[in-house]
């Protein structure tokens, strides 16, 4: 059945493989600079696998190269399946189930203990829901999702390069998610597969949502998130941003509900939510991602296939794909190795 999929990715994994290999004819090379590779993986996901929705053949591709990636790497990765279901409306007023065949991909490596951090990003790009979205070229098969989410994705794929070599305390899990954009179905999923002890040992879930367009990066936590891990996980990022001089903030409260994660917060799955945003315009929720002007015209990048492309963004926002990227990898990076192995003290 994967077949000749699996050929497709083979021969793009070969034709990349300087995307994320720190070995070369195999004498060590240096690293790439910080940021580097989830430029590249963000820019070579959006490229090569535009119109990934939940259930399409570009989605199902995508996914085995994330799986494949991240085995690479070291991972104990793997590819799992679920059927998602999303109200569509038509033009007439109906309103009919969809259902579609979607695939995440979870990667795990094992600790010194079962207890686990998560990193989490969906890779999915919006799926057209009504006939006015179609009319409206809100998503489809040439939408290549460069803020949402291939750059939550490219940062994720980043700091599971950079740790795979890093023995850690807690186990490391990452997990990308399909059929978010058809109304969270992805998490759902994770979520109601969550065995009560694995659900127990999630200390932690960073989830990692449009980090390019927003005028500034926000860390939130998750509304059922408890004060001592906010403290632990959006206080201590926001300390490293102010150390290394990069803007970021949080909400007013400090909390989110959640950038796609209502589900996990709504089972006290404690949540560090890492997006690009800005809280001072439009209903001052955070939904709006920036000022409306004339290159954004609703103040927002999402779901538009017109603007959310990496044409479009290198034109307007000339140097922001890898200078975000950069920056959240400067600040989650070393956040990740402090959650990791708490009693490190070096």
């Amino acid at each position: 059945m994967f077949s000749l999929r699996h050929v497709a990715c083979s021969a793009l994994l070969v034709m990349l493989s300087g995307v994320n290999t720190t070995y070369a004819a195999g004498q060590p090379v240096k690293a790439p600079a910080m940021g580097k590779i989830a430029d590249q993986q963000t820019r070579h996901i959006a490229t090569y696998y535009p119109g990934r929705m939940a259930g399409s053949p570009a989605e199902l591709i995508a996914a085995d190269y994330l799986q494949q990636t991240l085995s690479k790497m070291g991972y104990q990765s793997r590819l799992h399946a679920f059927d998602a279901r999303y109200l569509y409306s038509s033009q007439d007023g109906h309103q009919n189930m969809h259902s579609v065949h979607a695939t995440s991909v979870i990667a795990d490596r094992q600790g010194e203990v079962r207890q686990q951090i998560v990193v989490m990003a969906n890779f999915d790009t919006y799926l057209p829901q009504s006939d006015s979205d179609s009319n409206h070229n809100l998503g489809g098969l040439t939408l290549q999702g460069v803020d949402d989410n291939a750059s939550g994705v490219g940062v994720m794929l980043e700091l599971a390069q950079r740790m795979s070599e890093i023995p850690t305390h807690y186990s490391l899990r990452f997990v990308a998610l399909s059929a978010q954009e058809a109304g969270e179905q992805g998490a759902k999923d994770y979520v109601d597969n969550l065995g009560a002890e694995e659900k127990k040992h999630t200390l932690l879930v960073i989830n990692l949502s449009s980090l390019i367009v927003g005028e500034r990066l926000y860390f939130n936590s998750g509304v059922n998130t408890s004060a001592a891990v906010s403290k632990l996980s959006r206080d201590k990022a926001l300390s490293i941003a102010r150390r290394l001089g990069i803007t970021a903030t949080s909400s007013p409260t400090g909390v989110s509900c959640c950038e796609g994660m209502k589900t996990l917060d709504s089972a006290h799955i404690p949540l560090l939510l890492v997006t690009a945003s800005d809280w001072q315009v439009g209903n001052n929720d955070g939904q709006q991602q920036r000022a409306i002007s004339e290159h954004f015209p609703t103040g927002s990048s999402r779901h538009q296939g017109q603007i959310d492309n990496l044409q479009y963004l290198d034109r307007y926002l000339p140097g922001r794909i890898a200078s975000r990227e950069k920056d959240s990898v400067r600040i989650l990076l070393p956040l990740l190795k402090e959650l990791a192995n708490p009693l490190d003290k070096n």
